[in-house]
């Protein structure tokens, strides 16, 4: 496996970078000569990734959703980085990277990281890729640093006026109920398969799971920011393509996110939207085929976007 480090960080807390190989082993099992790893000193915290692929008319990151790490992209990174470079990172306190030092996690936080990461890529504005709370996070980048994006594509993304409080209190209790299932007591065995030995080594340190449930409550409590900022900015120029799910909810809730989405490419100045027929919401794992598309599409599109 080859290894590209970014601008090194102070010391790693335990085991961390262990995680980082354990995800860069998972993602990388179906790629010739596996994927590298970076990190970026972000005041002293790291923030890592994983890499694969070269070339390209842009570079794509992938921002995963809510309290999920780079390993929710398992299903397309082999697939796109034979496109071009793919770049799949962790959030602060999430997989990888390293947790703030004394803080929650903040929209202004997570969206400097974010800008940091792309510029630190040298190579031009990127294409972002968002799943769910991801994608939220991907306008909001389009929004304020458009010179940072090249294009977007929103899987299933999360959406300001999208906020019931049945689907929030029932996705704490899932949450918590997984954390509770997926701890590893020092008994439990060592999975032998890559991803899953990935997802015990991440979810093993106890600020993963403060980490987690901190940024489910982000999500709500950001919402009246995100308003605020939506209603000052421009409508993104850049090629944008939304994809939705279509199952996962009742059929009233569904729709009503569908319309909100689709809105999102109906405001946009170059935006597309689609619906994946039997895909729930994690659409790159349901049917990453779809999303494999959608970034190819929006990379042709970003090319000529970039030469106006």
């Amino acid at each position: 496996m080859n290894t590209s480090q970014g601008t090194r960080a102070k010391p790693a807390g335990p085991g961390l970078r262990s995680v980082q190989e354990a995800i860069a082993r998972a993602l990388g099992e179906h790629l010739p000569g596996g994927v590298r790893t970076g990190e970026l000193d972000r005041d002293g915290r790291a923030l890592r990734w994983v890499e694969a692929g070269r070339g390209g008319a842009v570079p794509v990151v992938l921002i995963a959703g809510a309290g999920t790490s780079a390993l929710t992209w398992s299903a397309v990174l082999p697939e796109l980085a034979r496109y071009g470079r793919v770049v799949a990172y962790d959030r602060a306190g999430l997989g990888a990277s390293e947790p703030e030092r004394s803080t929650a996690p903040t929209l202004n936080g997570q969206l400097a990281d974010l800008a940091a990461l792309v510029r630190h890529l040298d190579a031009g504005p990127a294409l972002l890729v968002g799943h769910s709370w991801g994608g939220q996070l991907a306008r909001l980048l389009a929004w304020q640093r458009p010179e940072l994006v090249a294009g977007l594509v929103l899987v299933d993304p999360a959406h300001e006026e999208f906020q019931p409080r049945s689907i929030q209190v029932a996705e704490a209790v899932l949450n918590r109920l997984w954390l509770y299932r997926t701890a590893l007591s020092p008994a439990s065995p060592v999975p032998e398969e890559p991803l899953a030995r990935a997802e015990a080594a991440v979810i093993a340190h106890r600020h993963q799971r403060r980490a987690l449930l901190a940024e489910l409550g982000l999500t709500a409590a950001a919402v009246p920011e995100i308003r605020r900022r939506r209603a000052g900015a421009p409508p993104p120029e850049a090629p944008l393509a939304v994809l939705s799910a279509t199952r996962g909810l009742p059929r009233a809730m569904r729709a009503r996110w569908t319309a909100l989405q689709e809105g999102l490419a109906r405001n946009a100045v170059r935006g597309t939207h689609g619906t994946v027929p039997g895909a729930g919401h994690a659409i790159q794992a349901d049917r990453p085929q779809a999303v494999v598309s959608a970034v190819r599409e929006v990379a042709d599109r970003a090319r000529y976007f970039l030469q106006d």
